[in-house]
């Protein structure tokens, strides 16, 4: 609505963005949050090319640091917490459980003080996501991923554990600030410059031959403008107070998602794969292949049939979202 207003944290990532773009669109005033405001400039040009960018704002916030949060939340009507620390190959538990937690915590203390109707959590299946050895199957928001489990990721501990630390402030305010949680798996789709997920590294690299081959893993795909399309509803629904969404689509293989992208890029698209021993045994040496090894072969779905039976939420196919991300790539000259 135009005489409402969304902070929207993390505005120069990759979800953040695109949560604002719609935002914006709709006619919301809309405040994001980046570290250093010296960001402003180009992240504005970045949103700009997809919207008017005269009813955003700019707050200086960090996840580990009190100032900024209260400024930039008071008066607000929703908070879509979308800033998190990156799962980037080789973090830390120390890298990535503090900036997820204490800045989980910082931005739904800020809210409640404001008094915003709804905070929506931007959270992941990796807070969703049953021990490794548990039989293959589907999974819903019923599951919480067990922070001490054997072979948990550091990634999957900050975002339980952030999530967690969330829905406690939240119990524990009793007031009328409300939370829904939405938890993205493989997110793709058209990137808005270099600020992209890792999870678009698995296009990336394969159109610019960065792999030697390709693995035996596979995901739920989603694409970001649906995954801020569930943000956006879970906003405004009554229903989804208190509530947990996975945001995934179809399963893909990492060999079905290059058969999509060589159908129309041809034989820069490796056809060459990895034996399943041959990824473990260098992964003995190489500490971002560990976290990938236990998931080799294994098919784990996560279903998103809550959230199309609550809100509504229908996503794009997912062949669609696989080329619209790599044509963006082409497009920012980064493949």
């Amino acid at each position: 609505m135009a005489n409402e207003t969304v902070l929207v944290t993390g505005g120069s990532g990759y979800i953040g963005g695109w949560c604002i773009i719609p935002l914006l669109q709709q006619g919301y005033t809309v405040r994001t949050t980046v570290r250093n405001l010296s960001r402003e400039a180009e992240v504005r040009a970045r949103l700009a090319t997809q919207t008017s960018t005269d009813k955003l704002t700019f707050h200086t916030a960090d996840l580990m640091a009190d100032a900024g949060w209260d400024a930039a939340t008071e008066g607000c009507d929703y908070v879509l917490h979308v800033a998190s620390p990156l799962g980037v190959g080789g973090a830390t538990v120390a890298d990535l459980v503090p900036p997820a937690r204490e800045g989980a915590k910082r931005a739904v203390a800020a809210a409640i003080r404001a008094g915003v109707k709804r905070v929506v959590l931007t959270s992941s299946v990796a807070a969703t996501s049953p021990p490794n050895d548990s039989p293959q199957g589907t999974t819903d928001e019923t599951v919480w991923t067990n922070p001490a489990g054997k072979g948990v990721s550091a990634y999957q501990q900050s975002k339980t554990l952030a999530e967690k630390a969330a829905w406690d402030l939240i119990a524990s305010a009793g007031g009328t600030t409300t939370m829904a949680t939405v938890h993205p798996a493989l997110v793709l789709g058209p990137v808005l410059g270099p600020d992209y997920s890792e999870s678009v590294q698995v296009v990336e690299r394969l159109m610019r031959g960065r792999i030697p081959g390709i693995p035996r893993l596979g995901f739920n795909v989603v694409d970001v403008r649906d995954v801020a399309d569930m943000h956006l509803k879970a906003m405004l629904a009554p229903e989804a107070a208190g509530e947990r969404f996975i945001a995934a689509h179809d399963f893909r293989w990492m060999t079905q998602i290059a058969d999509t992208l060589r159908a129309k890029y041809g034989d820069r698209i490796t056809r060459r794969q990895i034996p399943d021993l041959v990824l473990r045994l260098v992964a003995l040496f190489d500490k971002d292949l560990q976290e990938v090894v236990p998931g080799l072969g294994r098919r784990r779905e996560f279903s998103s049939a809550k959230a199309e039976r609550i809100l509504g939420w229908a996503p794009r196919p997912v062949d669609q979202t696989v080329l619209d991300c790599a044509e963006s790539l082409i497009a920012h000259k980064l493949a």
